[in-house]
């Protein structure tokens, strides 16, 4: 199957339900914002085409191997600094590019580059962060699409450490992380022993500098 094919619904064509606002409007949740088709077809191309790696970061002040697999892609030559590691983009996947335009297009709002996680079975896992790198500015707009298994969104405000919140990411989804929710939440993609098949997240970002 190429990169070429239009896996893609044409974006004047895209009419997914109203979103879902949670968190007093920091969160914006899409459950079905590709059609079933489309999103089955996506997953299968970047589950064996996009150039995962297992990268070494720092967790919790400890060198350890990241628990997914992960890689980085948009303009040329952007910069992103996150869990001790400096990370430099690769070339746009053309796919990856054709959805970065559709999301952009949707939510008014532009992107750069995506973080592609690979969630191999439910021992994979993200611990608890806020995406508040510098390079983001102060109030990034995060849109994060997710494919394959149903996994848990997990929240807590920040300073604590009693979870707030649970959000179970469909197949196919998209949650819009709004300006100024990373200032006051947290959250993570916990284990889930039975989960056995696999699951990619897209976090489309627009690095400033």
């Amino acid at each position: 199957m190429s990169n070429n094919q239009p896996l893609l619904p044409d974006p004047q064509a895209l009419n997914p339900a109203p979103a879902e606002s949670l968190l007093d409007g920091a969160l914006h949740y899409f459950p079905a914002f590709l059609p079933y088709n489309n999103a089955d077809k996506l997953f299968q191309q970047l589950l064996h085409t996009l150039p995962w790696r297992q990268e070494s970061l720092t967790i919790y002040g400890r060198r350890q191997v990241s628990p997914r697999l992960q890689c980085w892609l948009g303009e040329h030559g952007l910069s992103y600094r996150y869990s001790g590691k400096t990370f430099i983009s690769q070339a746009w996947d053309p796919l990856l590019q054709q959805l970065a335009a559709l999301i952009s297009h949707q939510l008014q709002q532009p992107f750069n580059s995506v973080l592609a996680n690979l969630y191999r079975n439910g021992q994979d896992s993200m611990g608890w962060h806020s995406d508040d790198e510098a390079e983001l500015g102060p109030a990034p707009v995060i849109a994060s699409l997710s494919l394959g298994a149903e996994r848990d969104f997990t929240l807590r405000r920040r300073g604590e450490s009693r979870q707030a919140g649970r959000l179970a990411l469909a197949h196919g989804s998209l949650l819009v992380m709004n300006a100024g929710m990373q200032s006051h939440w947290q959250h993570a993609l916990p284990k889930r022993a039975n989960v056995q098949q696999p699951r990619i997240n897209l976090t489309f970002r627009q690095i400033l500098y």
